[in-house]
């Protein structure tokens, strides 16, 4: 029997903060009363991250992929949410910037029957969000005018396209991810792209976010955002993206 909820956490040299969040989680879902899966996905990483996955491997199963090869958040997440096997597949970072609790708001929405739900940290988005420790002034800023890009080329209607606390059903999941491209952080601007492309209900929850100062984003790495969503845009006007 599949477990209802799968966790998918993408890592990259994560030995000192895979630890809590891992604790964290399987607090989390030890408390519910659904079965549920953790499943880890290293992307090549050089360091003990592995060695300190299976030491929580005990309580909630985990399952551990463990690539050698460096390949990209985005080539990670896709790895590990077709390898997922929960009716429910969530993916969140590995510093645990958006609580596993906030698992709780989405749960109502899974309820009304929703396909896709994310979280969200601009309360234009969904009222109530915020973020408890801001990003640096050009992160802000960055990420501010990225998000007008986005929106005019390829997700309109969402504000914050980048927090990584994403939940799809199996079928959204496995409909949408064999066909994603983007190896690095466009990996979520082409996923809701194909959310709406293939009109899933989509909801939206407010994240309180704790930003970490050791995050792995780098500034050129909204450049590549920008630049990956030209291309989801020429994709989705030449039908490329074929279910």
């Amino acid at each position: 029997m599949n477990p209802y909820l799968s966790v998918v956490i993408p890592a990259y040299n994560e030995e000192e903060r895979i630890g809590a969040t891992l604790a964290r989680i399987q607090e989390y879902l030890l408390a519910q009363s659904f079965e549920s899966e953790i499943v880890v996905v290293i992307d090549g990483g050089t360091d003990d991250t592995a060695e300190i996955v299976n030491q929580f491997a005990a309580e909630v199963p985990i399952k551990l992929i463990d690539r050698k090869e460096n390949r990209g958040k985005g080539y990670t997440v896709r790895e590990g949410m077709l390898a997922a096997t929960g009716d429910v597949r969530l993916f969140t970072d590995a510093d645990n910037a958006t609580d596993i609790g906030h698992f709780d708001l989405m749960k109502g929405s899974w309820e009304s029957g929703c396909d896709v739900v994310i979280a969200s940290r601009d309360s234009k988005d969904s009222e109530g969000a915020w973020q408890a420790v801001p990003q640096s002034f050009v992160k802000r800023v960055m990420g501010n005018l990225g998000n007008l890009f986005i929106q005019f080329v390829a997700v309109p209607g969402i504000w914050d396209t980048q927090c990584g606390f994403k939940a799809f059903s199996a079928e959204s999941t496995n409909k949408i991810f064999p066909q994603l491209e983007a190896d690095g952080y466009t990996l979520d601007v082409e996923a809701l792209a194909l959310t709406k492309k293939y009109n899933y209900k989509l909801d939206i929850v407010p994240a309180h976010w704790v930003n970490d100062d050791r995050s792995k984003v780098k500034p050129i790495d909204y450049v590549k955002v920008l630049l990956g969503t030209l291309k989801i845009r020429w994709n989705l006007i030449r039908g490329y993206y074929k279910a």
